[in-house]
């Protein structure tokens, strides 16, 4: 995911190099808009029993007609360190309180959040309070896919009990449909790459629980009804429009 987004990265930056000329300030373009965007989140509803703070970081691929409205498809890696579900491993735990790998070693287990979304969405520009008519207000609403699940790292230790598929009786994985809601400001800069948006921004996912058994809880049936999961936060994104070149106006032989 960070070599995608690196080369993404890479891709864009020569792309905006090469198409320099252009004409934001007198007049409504049509344009592709590409972006790469970080979030950071807060967590409501049920999401907030497994997870806290969680950070976005993804693209977005579109296109801006000359009527402002906005069209496209955003993808985001999601990963945190607040992981707020108690007692995961007590069964794992000695009467000396650890847990011991293959070896007889002390293993040191850490848990993360991680996760994804996938949505498309469509978009408005109001150019409100705007140095010109491409930028102002930005609304966009959206549906997609998402999921969740905890990441159990063992590091180079080997524990037999949380190796291959037997994380996956431990990683709560949900996952759903989910829509979403953004409001904020866009602007297209007249000169430079001074090219972005930002604003507020939150997701509401109708997932379900995806594995059978929880191996810490063996005897407890697995909750298969809807879980809402909410998260809500800010997203900033540096935007890339791709322009057409102007015609020069002299030419000369």
């Amino acid at each position: 995911m960070n070599r995608s987004i690196a080369i993404l990265f890479l891709f864009l930056t020569l792309n905006w190099a090469a198409f320099g000329q252009r004409n934001v300030k007198d007049s409504i373009i049509s344009t592709p808009w590409i972006s790469v965007q970080y979030g950071l989140n807060w967590t409501a509803g049920d999401l907030k029993e497994r997870l806290g703070l969680l950070n976005h970081i993804g693209f977005f691929a579109g296109y801006k007609t000359n009527r402002n409205w906005i069209y496209g498809l955003d993808a985001s890696f999601i990963f945190g360190q607040d992981v707020r579900v108690q007692g995961l491993f007590d069964h794992l735990i000695d009467s000396k309180g650890n847990i011991t790998d293959m070896n007889g070693d002390i293993a040191k287990v850490r848990v993360l959040g991680r996760g994804y979304h996938v949505n498309g969405n469509v978009g408005k520009l109001f150019p409100v309070l705007s140095p010109n008519k491409n930028s102002g207000i930005y609304v966009n609403l959206g549906v997609g896919y998402t999921g969740y699940k905890f990441r159990i790292e063992t590091q180079d230790q080997v524990i037999p009990q949380l190796e291959l598929d037997y994380r996956k009786g431990y990683d709560r994985l949900t996952s759903g449909i989910n829509t979403q809601q953004f409001v904020g400001y866009a602007l297209m800069a007249n000169q430079g790459a001074y090219n972005f948006y930002a604003g507020f921004y939150i997701q509401e996912a109708f997932t379900y629980n995806r594995r059978k058994i929880f191996f810490d809880q063996p005897n407890t049936e697995v909750p298969k009804d809807m879980r809402i999961d909410i998260q809500y936060g800010f997203r900033i994104a540096w935007l890339i429009p791709f322009y057409k070149r102007l015609p020069k106006e002299f030419y000369y032989n």
